[in-house]
């Protein structure tokens, strides 16, 4: 039975690392992302577990260690910077672009539709036909549904399923190393840096630069600083942006309105640690996200499939988003390539074992999230929570 055409909807991480296990099984595949230019992420620094540069380290010559930068230390701080707690273990972190750019640069520019929306779909006994927003027309054996947390497939599929805030934010942003104090630069250099704060929690870390530079003071720092804010008037009011359109997912750069940014900025000047202050009020444009729960109760519809944040968003806490989205796409491929190219049987074991994935890191990431936002009661003791994933160092 020859392996299966696929059309992968969605070319982020998780759409292109799908697409590249599934041509090297031997299937026929073609990306499909509305953008009309690549992708860019706002330069949002990612922390590396295995999967997520697994395509790197077994099927390529690259060393995931040339995409990734590299600390020691995890280490929590008080408030005047003291060191509370420490622990000596590696990790690796990386950025959304540089990911990004590694990974397309292994998929042959035809397989990657840049500005081709899939506007339209209808099931067949063995396939899937499909629109793209030009009026053209195509088909596929198996359609793979990597179109992100709003995804337009699952909301055709599943009306009913719905993220579901989780009561707070992620406020984010990058600086240059170069541009740090130097004891900031000695303290932040080599670690993932915390601080619990009373329902809440700030951490930093290293990402490479801009053009990849992973040489310590050539690279950025990467802050993320969860805020809970209420549901209703008190986040739509956060997430309408200078030009006064609400932006219910995301605020990207310079999008924010200034009365956010400088109560941001000054609440890190009076609560947080010198150095991570340093940071926080040193970003010139720093954006938010919302922090969301997706979970599906099916990953297949006939002869299409669900992957990453189009069927599980799950709270960043863990490290695992971009992981699990690799993690689909890389089971699907074994099932494929066991069942000889069988669709049908493939996606009913593959559906199986993700939907049990899917489930377990919404779990632990909300036990995470809730023990820090809602309960208040997170502390160092609970990093068995956070790095319980199988991950870089391990």
């Amino acid at each position: 039975m020859p392996l299966p055409t696929v059309a992968v909807v969605g070319g982020s991480l998780g759409g292109i690392t799908a697409a590249l296990v599934l041509a090297d099984v031997g299937c026929d595949v073609t990306v499909y992302e509305r953008s009309p230019s690549r992708l860019e992420a706002r330069g949002a620094g990612i922390a590396v577990l295995d999967e997520t540069v697994r395509w790197f380290a077994e099927r390529t010559e690259t060393d995931p260690e040339e995409v990734c930068s590299a600390t020691r230390w995890i280490r929590f701080l008080g408030p005047c910077g003291e060191t509370v707690h420490a622990r000596d273990h590696r990790y690796r972190f990386s950025s959304w672009n540089t990911i990004y750019r590694a990974l397309l640069a292994y998929l042959p520019a035809e397989r990657y539709r840049l500005g081709c929306e899939v506007t339209g779909f209808a099931q067949e006994a063995d396939g899937v036909a499909f629109e793209l927003g030009a009026g053209e027309r195509g088909r596929a054996d198996l359609l793979v549904a990597a179109d992100g947390i709003g995804s337009p497939t699952r909301a055709a599929l599943m009306p009913e399923v719905a993220p579901r805030y989780a009561g707070y934010v992620a406020w984010r942003g990058t600086m240059p190393e170069a541009d740090l104090m130097p004891a900031t630069f000695a303290t932040l250099r080599d670690a993932i840096t915390y601080q619990v704060l009373e329902h809440s929690h700030v951490l930093a870390y290293p990402i490479p630069g801009p053009d990849g530079a992973l040489e310590p003071g050539r690279r950025l720092v990467n802050f993320v600083w969860y805020r809970n804010v209420a549901e209703g008037d008190e986040l739509d009011d956060l997430m309408t942006d200078r030009d006064g359109r609400l932006r219910p997912v995301s605020l990207p750069p310079g999008a924010a309105r200034a009365e956010f940014v400088e109560g941001l900025r000054a609440d890190a000047g009076e609560r947080l640690a010198p150095v991570l202050a340093e940071v926080v009020t040193g970003v010139a444009e720093p954006f938010v996200q919302a922090v969301f729960d997706i979970e599906v109760p099916r990953m297949v519809h006939g002869r299409m499939c669900l992957v990453g944040d189009a069927a599980f968003a799950v709270r960043p806490h863990a490290a695992a988003g971009t992981a699990k989205a690799a993690a689909d796409g890389w089971m699907l491929a074994e099932q494929l390539a066991a069942t000889g190219g069988d669709v049908d049987a493939a996606l009913r074991t593959w559906e199986i074992r993700q939907l049990a994935l899917g489930r377990e890191l919404l779990r632990r990431n909300r036990e995470i999230g809730d023990a820090s936002q809602r309960l208040g009661t997170f502390v160092p003791g609970d990093l068995k929570l956070i790095f319980g994933l199988r991950g870089p160092g391990r």
